[in-house]
């Protein structure tokens, strides 16, 4: 993602929110195009809609913190916050720390069924969380140590 330029406003309220069917559809358009007005979104949707849905909804992802806008004219442009890597990093960041604050029981069966599936899947990619395991506890063993 650009750095944030200084004509793009932005809402303060967390990115961390779940997305609509619309709305997702909406920021695909704005990650593969970037910046958009209301009409260039509403041409590229999979299927028609009127131009105030998308510029409700537009205003709503703006509001959820999800989108910079800047005015031009008449009209706002709309531009994604994040890339969309880095909004599913935040969603997955978001949904695991949810199970990892919760009962422990929660969080066992989370672990449990991570490291099943990836040992399942891929011996290598188990291989490389057990090597994030042990970087991670010397990372903070050396926090601890200060």
């Amino acid at each position: 993602m650009e750095p944030e330029n200084k004509s793009f406003s932005t809402n303060t309220e967390s990115t961390h929110t779940a997305l609509g069917h619309l709305e997702r559809s909406i920021m695909e358009v704005l990650w593969s195009r970037g910046e958009c007005s209301v009409r260039e979104v509403a041409a590229d949707l999979p299927k028609p809609l009127a131009y105030t849905t998308v510029m409700t909804t537009l205003d709503r992802l703006y509001k959820k913190n999800l989108l910079r806008r800047r005015k031009t004219d008449r009209a706002f442009r709309y531009l994604p916050r994040l890339s969309r890597n880095d909004w599913e990093r935040q969603r997955a960041d978001s949904l695991l720390a949810g199970f990892l604050t919760g009962s422990c029981s929660r969080s066992d069966l989370l672990i449990s069924c991570l490291v099943e599936a990836i040992g399942e899947h891929n011996q290598t990619l188990l291989d490389e969380l057990a090597k994030k395991i042990r970087e991670k506890r010397k990372e903070l063993d050396r926090g601890r140590e200060k």
